[in-house]
């Protein structure tokens, strides 16, 4: 909202104040700083706040507003005088101003910097989390303006707005004056105010997605008269899934005799439903949406699911229409799944909601699924419902213009019925918030992650992002880095998945390989060395195999303790006409489970080649219990559930059998394996019911057992392999990331962070140019210099006197190179010439130089004194639009930079990032003594990185530091060239008060 003429000239209404939030009940509401035209609804506002709320305000009865009050209230200078107001559906239900004050209280304008703040919240939103919210803009607005510090006089009696105040983690001081509470905050933000406004986004957040995935009421708008159509295909669903809560159907063409849609109470408006609907699903024509999205606002829905096409995937006329949709939803409160949705489902039985166009819903199960593509979200639905594996939610957001993927990483953090994170991601809209959302879920849960549209160079239709110019490769590692699995297509995010449900964590990289079939033993064999797993010699049982000797086999590897997980490979058994059998795979599938279930806690994978019934047994669930997640050497996890497991004939998880009396095969079944010897029993689906997660055998009398787990099964060794690969290093970074890495406390004693900022406010000026400037050397070496990093100096030498005296300044020997930009770094070219020893080998070196390469104007010569000998290595820090600060390393030179040889961390590092960052490299060796060479001081290397993410972090004005060549020797390394560049500072949205994203 733009202010009125009359409002003051001298600044310029602040839109950047504007902001969506979510409110601690899951809804939305829009704050805003206050105008002149705001004068009638403040006065509404304040008649519908209590006697006691306007009391605890102004400390004495205070029934109405003056009309000098309400010009003091609704004029500001937005600087000494700022007011913000919390809107739902137009109408304030909340207020906050300041005034900037002196030493003795009265009003002041800058250097002071202290302001007089107080609060009042309409009583009907008290308890929604409205002044917390408004306490973290109003304190970054008047950090904005230098003000440094708030006072507060507070009743003794207000106990919520002394609880908002002392909940806000910033430092404060209390004393008690003159029968009220005087309190100060001290406005910089501290670990404890971060932790606070993140924990209360995530309730928040959370609680928003709650509200659409366990609705008490949904309503279909645009359900169709005669069958067929979008809203009658998701009404069909909604009743067919069996959804618990009331369901009505909404058309606004209905003829006045017709009340019911497929038995469903059947209404022309949301407004003619005697009650308050929860969830609304959209099914109209966009040009009709807007009409359905203010009957649903006016009538009190919490959210909606938007089928609707014809948005921001057809133009600009449709992003505007989108952007008018989700402003027009917020300011009701609404929050938005869409448009260009599929739907989503919730599989709870409290729920049974399915809003979507799924053709083939989900069983429930524990793995959670959100995608971006309505046809992606198909192909996994149809995936997963194949291989027997079951949801616990499912989410297709289309343009995804309101809730996101990381929503749903706060939902599933605490969602007790998800042990797995799937998601599909075609574009990430806030990647620092997703980096550290993932980071925090996976420490509890795995999540598996395919980046769509990686290659592309633009984004999906639809989807407002910010641009980043860092690789794949580095969004790649710098997902890893916050423990997210990573991989490349949908199937192998399946693959993985299934494992990661309904298997226990591996405490190694150390696998045992058993089976039928020495030539598919030996492929698993070899994927298993590829994915840099530890596999032992497969054992081979021969197709003469029972089931029971897989299942022996089975339980003695796993219980040797040198083995971590368990490959099972499995042919059809050949008969004595030489034809392939392809019996029931239900006998051996219940021989596996009962091994597994009966041995210690290890995962278990099946690799099967054409066994007919075997996957399907596997993947049969009887429960969708959790069930705790365990390795032998970390910490227990809630990560692993007993829900789905596998494929189907196309690959699919090993489940438990069913009750002996349905699966037992009668006399007359053929059998794909050979029949049990004298003394065998042949297993069936009842045998030994042991729980497959216990650590040990139980005792036979210990009372009933829990039913043995799934266990999921792979058409081919290279992908049970490759998800097999992906839990160990994810159960690797878990045992990791439970002890936390730190930043070295000696740092904080060789580093000038404060001289380092005032350096950089004098190089950058009063008016800095927003595209930045780059350093020069000297002023590099300078700043630098001020975090402990030192750069060895270099001498220009624009003739063979100047080298000489350069050199003779320097000391002998020294190095000769130039610093034309085409040539910088690259010794390939012969643009270096090192180890002068005197003046005639540095005139002899400085001829060849300009013979071979150019004139001195053109090469810039320079002359450096000798470093000692040792690893040539990159240091760069960099500051990404959208990732934020990313610290790499690698190797110097071309090879390195061809093979994309490089590691990447995200600022700040610890120092376990960067030991990992210098080992991560596939170059390493190189660096701890490779081929008999002398280790190098990676000490050293790893203070220097640490160093460099120091610099970066304190100071966002450095956009980019690059230290190459970093030669690093036996016991120390020397940096010999450095770049700095400096700008404005990018904005930092992750550090910020909440706020929802604007498409």
């Amino acid at each position: 909202m733009q202010p009125s003429p009359e409002q003051s000239p001298h600044h310029a209404y602040p839109d950047h104040w504007e902001a969506d939030v979510v409110l601690r009940d899951g809804g939305t509401a829009r704050i805003r700083p206050i105008t002149t035209d705001d004068a009638e609804r403040l006065v509404s506002f304040y008649e519908q706040v209590s006697d006691e709320s306007k009391y605890y305000r102004f400390f004495a009865p205070y029934p109405r507003l003056s009309a000098k009050d309400v010009h003091r209230f609704t004029h500001h200078d937005y600087v000494d005088r700022v007011g913000l107001a919390v809107t739902v559906g137009g109408e304030f239900i909340a207020t906050v101003r300041y005034d900037r004050i002196d030493a003795s209280g009265r009003p002041a304008s800058a250097p002071a910097d202290e302001a007089e703040v107080a609060f009042l919240v309409q009583d009907a939103h008290q308890g929604r989390g409205v002044a917390s919210a408004l306490l973290e803009h109003i304190a970054a607005v008047a950090r904005e303006r230098g003000i440094r510090r708030f006072a507060a006089e507070v009743l003794p009696a207000n106990n919520k707005m002394i609880k908002v105040f002392r909940d806000a983690g910033y430092t404060q001081h209390r004393s008690f004056e003159d029968g009220s509470v005087h309190l100060t905050l001290d406005l910089e933000p501290t670990a404890e105010s971060l932790a606070v406004q993140r924990a209360r986004e995530q309730r928040a957040e959370s609680r928003s997605v709650q509200r659409l995935i366990a609705p008490g009421s949904v309503a279909v708008i645009g359900t169709g008269r005669n069958p067929g159509g979008v809203g009658r295909t998701v009404l069909r669903n909604l009743l067919a899934a069996g959804f618990t809560g009331r369901t009505y159907a909404v058309n606004s063409a209905l003829g006045a005799d017709q009340t019911t849609i497929d038995g469903v109470p059947a209404h022309r408006s949301i407004g003619e439903i005697r009650e308050t609907v929860d969830l609304a699903v959209v099914a109209v024509p966009a040009e009709r949406v807007p009409e359905a999205v203010a009957d649903c606002g006016e009538h009190g829905v919490q959210g909606l699911v938007v089928l609707s096409a014809g948005y921001a995937e057809w133009g600009a006329e449709g992003r505007e229409r989108q952007r008018e949709l989700v402003r027009q939803a917020r300011s009701y409160g609404m929050r938005i799944i869409g448009p260009n949705a599929f739907g989503l489902i919730n599989n709870s039985d409290a729920v049974r909601l399915n809003a979507s166009l799924a053709p083939e819903p989900p069983a429930s199960g524990r793995i959670g699924l959100f995608t971006q593509s309505g046809a992606i979200g198909i192909a996994l639905l149809s995936g997963l419902y194949r291989r027997g594996a079951g949801l616990s939610t499912f989410i297709s957001a289309g343009n995804r213009a309101d809730i996101s993927g990381n929503d749903f990483l706060q939902y599933w953090y605490e969602d007790p019925d998800t042990d797995v994170a799937l998601l599909y991601l075609e574009s990430i809209g806030n990647p620092r918030k997703f980096t550290r959302l993932a980071r925090r879920t996976a420490a509890v849960k795995p999540v598996v992650v395919v980046k769509g549209a990686r290659h592309s160079g633009s984004t999906p239709p639809g989807h407002a992002v910010p641009a980043s110019r860092i690789p794949d490769a580095t969004v790649s590692a710098l997902m890893r880095q916050a423990g997210v699995i990573r991989v490349d297509t949908v199937t192998e995010m399946v693959d993985a998945g299934l494992l990661l449900a309904d298997q226990p964590l591996p405490a190694g990289p150390r696998v045992a390989i058993l089976g039928n079939s020495e030539s598919l033993g030996l492929l698993t064999y070899d994927a298993c060395l590829a994915e840099g797993l530890r596999p032992r010699p497969p054992r081979d049982l021969t197709t003469a195999a029972t089931p029971q000797d897989f299942r022996d086999a089975l339980a003695e590897a796993l219980a040797d303790a040198g083995c971590d997980a368990v490959i099972v490979t499995a042919i059809p058994w050949v008969g004595e006409n030489g034809q392939a059998e392809s019996g029931d795979g239900e006998v051996l599938a219940a021989a596996l489970r009962t091994a597994a279930a009966t041995g210690p806690a290890k995962p278990v994978a099946v690799v099967h080649v054409e066994i007919g019934g075997l996957a399907e047994a596997l993947a049969a669930a009887t429960s969708t219990a959790a069930v705790p997640r365990v390795t032998r050497s970390a910490p227990a996890a809630p990560g692993a559930a007993a829900g789905p497991g596998a494929a189907g004939a196309s690959g699919g998880p090993v489940t438990q059998a069913p009750p002996a009396s349905s699966t037992a095969p009668s006399s007359s079944t053929t059998s794909a394996f050979p029949t049990a010897s004298a003394g065998q029993e042949r297993p069936t689906g009842s045998a030994d019911p042991v729980g497959r997660h216990a650590p040990q055998r139980p005792d036979t009398d210990a009372g009933p057992a829990p039913t043995p787990g799934r266990i999921p099964a792979y058409p081919a060794a290279e992908r049970a392999v490759r998800a097999l690969a992906e839990a160990v290093k994810y159960a690797q970074w878990r045992r990791q990331a439970a002890v936390p890495g730190k930043v070295p406390e000696f740092l904080d004693d060789t580093i000038d962070e404060a001289g380092a900022a005032a350096r950089i406010d004098a190089l950058l000026g009063p008016d800095p140019d927003p595209r930045g400037r780059p350093l020069g050397h000297d002023e590099a070496r300078e700043l630098l210099g001020r975090y402990g990093i030192t750069v060895r100096p270099t001498l220009p030498a624009p003739d063979p006197d100047a080298a000489v005296a350069a050199a003779t300044r320097l000391g002998y020997p020294v190095a000769l190179k130039t610093t034309a930009p085409h040539l910088r770094h690259r010794a390939d070219l012969g643009g270096v010439r090192l180890d002068l020893a005197d003046e005639d080998a540095l005139r002899r070196a400085y001829g060849e130089l300009t013979d071979l390469l150019g004139k001195p104007t053109e090469l810039q010569p320079v002359v450096q004194s000798m470093a000692p000998r040792g690893v040539d290595t990159v240091v760069r820090a960099t500051i990404d639009p959208a990732a934020g600060a990313v610290l790499s390393f690698g190797l110097a030179g071309a090879p390195s930079e061809l093979l994309g040889d490089t590691a990447h961390r995200l600022v700040p590092a610890t120092d376990r990032d960067a030991a990992e960052l210098i080992r991560s490299i596939r170059a390493a060796p190189v660096l701890f003594g490779w081929r008999g060479s002398a280790p190098v001081d990676t000490g050293a290397l790893e203070e220097l990185l640490l160093r460099v993410s120091r610099l970066v972090d304190d100071h966002p004005e450095v956009v980019s530091v690059a230290l190459e060549p970093v030669v690093v020797a036996t016991q120390s390394l020397t940096v010999l060239g450095a770049s700095v560049r400096l700008a404005p500072p990018p904005a930092r949205t992750d550090l910020g008060p909440r706020r929802l994203p604007n498409y």
